[in-house]
C-alpha cells in the first residue's frame, strides 16, 4: 500500500509492479503537479512517469524511482459473485492503512463497457485508488467511489480492467501529462440549475425525501469521478439511470420531483454529446438537493418551535 498526495489531495494505490509501478484512479492524479507517492515507511517518492491510463475506466499506472518493492497481486475479477468476502484497505480521511471488511453486495454493469463492484466493505474519501482484497489475498479491484450518506455503499472498478493496462503500456513522462491533463480539460458549461419551491416536495412523505436526497448523494459519487476521467458517457448513463430508478421507488404521490427529473432527462437528450447530458442531468440533481435541503431544514426548526 502506499498513499499518493500533493498539498491539496490525498488518495491511495498499490504496488503492482516490484520495479516501481504503482496502480491507482486516474481522478487520485488530478491534484497538483508536486504529487508524491508515499511508501509504508514514509519515503517519499516523486512520480516520474505515468506508465498508462485509462479513463474510461477511471485508472492510471504510475512509475517511482524505487526497485525491489513489494507488490501485491491481482486476481480474476470475472470469477467475483455476489456474497464473496472482500476487504478494503486505504487511507480514508488521511488514516493511514485503514482496513475494512464486508461483501461484494453486487456485480453491475453500468454500459456495455463499464462494471463495477458494489461492496458492503466502508470506505471514505482518501480510499480511491486503494485495493479491494478477496479472501486468497488479491486484488480484485480497485476503490473508485463512496456513497455520502454512511451506509457501507461503494463502489470498485473490476481489477480485469487494471490487467488489460498493464499489459499494454504507453508511458509518458510526468510532466507530459500534466500538460496534456492542462490542455485537455473541458471549460465549465453554464449552468442551469433550476430553483424549486418547496411546494415541489408537496405529497411526498419524509422517507421519500430523505431516499430521494440518499439516491442523487449516490448517483453523483459514483458519476461524477467517472467524469473526471473523461468518462461522460458512463458518468450520464449512470445519472440517467439513477433518476429512473428514483422514479420508480418514490411514492406516486411525490409528483414534483418526478416531474424535476422527467425534465432533466429531457434536456439531456437535447444535448449532442455526453459531456453535455451529463451536466444536465447533474443541474436537475443539484436543484432538488437544494430544495431537499431547505425542506429538511424547515423541518428541523420547526421541531426546534
Amino acid at each position: 500500500m502506499v498513499s499518493i498526495k500533493s498539498s491539496t489531495s490525498l488518495g491511495s494505490g498499490f504496488i503492482v509492479r516490484a520495479e516501481g509501478w504503482v496502480a491507482t484512479n486516474l481522478h487520485v492524479l488530478s491534484g497538483s503537479a508536486d504529487m508524491r507517492v508515499v511508501l509504508k515507511d514514509g519515503t517519499e517518492l516523486a512520480i516520474t512517469s505515468v506508465v498508462g491510463i485509462d479513463s474510461e475506466h477511471d485508472l492510471a499506472v504510475v512509475s517511482v524511482d524505487k526497485k525491489g518493492l513489494p507488490e501485491l497481486t491481482l486476481g480474476d475479477s470475472d470469477r467475483v459473485n455476489p456474497g464473496d468476502p472482500v476487504v478494503a484497505i486505504g487511507h480514508p480521511l488521511g488514516l493511514e492503512d485503514t482496513v475494512s471488511n464486508g461483501l461484494v453486495s453486487a456485480v453491475r454493469q453500468v454500459d456495455p463497457t463499464l462494471t463495477l463492484l458494489q461492496i458492503s466493505a466502508p470506505i471514505a474519501p482518501g480510499s480511491s485508488g486503494g485495493p479491494l482484497i478477496d479472501e486468497r489475498g488479491q486484488v480484485i479491484g480497485i476503490a473508485t467511489a463512496v456513497s455520502r450518506e454512511g451506509q457501507n455503499l461503494a463502489f470498485g472498478v473490476p481489477s480485469g480492467y487494471l490487467k488489460a493496462l498493464l499489459a499494454k503500456p504507453a508511458p509518458i513522462s510526468w510532466a507530459a501529462f500534466q500538460a496534456s491533463r492542462e490542455s485537455s480539460k473541458l471549460p465549465m458549461p453554464k449552468r442551469s440549475v433550476p430553483k424549486h419551491e418547496l411546494s415541489l416536495l408537496a405529497g411526498c412523505g419524509e422517507g421519500d425525501v430523505r431516499l430521494l436526497g440518499a439516491m442523487i448523494g449516490k448517483a453523483i459519487d459514483v458519476g461524477a469521478p467517472l467524469y473526471n476521467g473523461g468518462n461522460f458517457e458512463a458518468c450520464y448513463h449512470v445519472y440517467e439511470g439513477a433518476s429512473l430508478d428514483a422514479d420508480r421507488k418514490l411514492g406516486a404521490a411525490c409528483r414534483g420531483p418526478k416531474a424535476a427529473l422527467a425534465e432533466g432527462r429531457r434536456k439531456a437528450a437535447l444535448q449532442s454529446d455526453p459531456s453535455g447530458q451529463a451536466w444536465a442531468m447533474r443541474d436537475a440533481f443539484d436543484g432538488l438537493l437544494d430544495v431537499i435541503r431547505r425542506k429538511l431544514s424547515a423541518s428541523a426548526d420547526e421541531t426546534a418551535l
